[in-house]
């Protein structure tokens, strides 16, 4: 039998399927643990408390998504060519239905406050990214950044509730979106 410290991954793995499929509230420790071959009582074993459980398993969705942008991005290259790759980059993370991923569009609404001001600082360090690429942009100067980028990652977000694969493919309804914004 594998040592417990070797059950972290499917663990997680398990509670963002959950989380995922499901919503926060609706996922049950008992599943979870039932999905993870192991009793209930031994998730906390690996995390005080199903808040803390949520943390790691969003946390890890944050990790995914920052990867994919992060590798997705030219340094030199052309500030819109740049959101493009970012938000195909976005999209496909969500598309490649990683329950991680998936957890990141989650509704924080009924998790406790501290619960959500944690995820949300997380997500937030995630949008900094965005708020960094839409800075390089040539906009008129009054235009809002920070309500483009809710804009944009609101529209990524909503995708997969709607996509069905087939005629268009998540690079290129992400560049649709990003050419969507320009004006010129």
């Amino acid at each position: 039998m594998p040592e417990p410290a070797n059950r972290r991954t499917p663990l997680l793995e398990a509670a963002a399927r959950h989380f995922a499929r499901g919503g926060f509230e609706a996922a049950s420790m008992r599943d979870i643990a039932r999905d993870a071959g192991m009793l209930a009582g031994s998730i906390y074993y690996h995390f005080k408390s199903k808040d803390e459980l949520i943390a790691a398993v969003y946390a890890l969705g944050v990790e995914q998504i920052v990867s994919a942008v992060q590798q997705s991005l030219d340094p030199g290259g052309e500030p819109w060519v740049r959101l493009e790759a970012a938000a195909a980059a976005h999209l496909e993370a969500l598309l490649a239905e990683s329950p991680f991923a998936a957890v990141l569009t989650a509704d924080l609404k009924r998790l406790s406050p501290s619960l959500r001001r944690r995820l949300v600082g997380l997500r937030d360090r995630y949008e900094n990214l965005f708020d960094a690429l839409l800075r390089d942009l040539p906009l008129p100067e009054k235009a809002d950044r920070g309500l483009l980028r809710l804009h944009l990652l609101g529209a990524l977000n909503w995708t997969p509730t709607w996509y069905r694969p087939g005629r268009l493919g998540a690079a290129e309804i992400a560049r649709g979106y990003v050419r969507a914004l320009r004006r010129d």
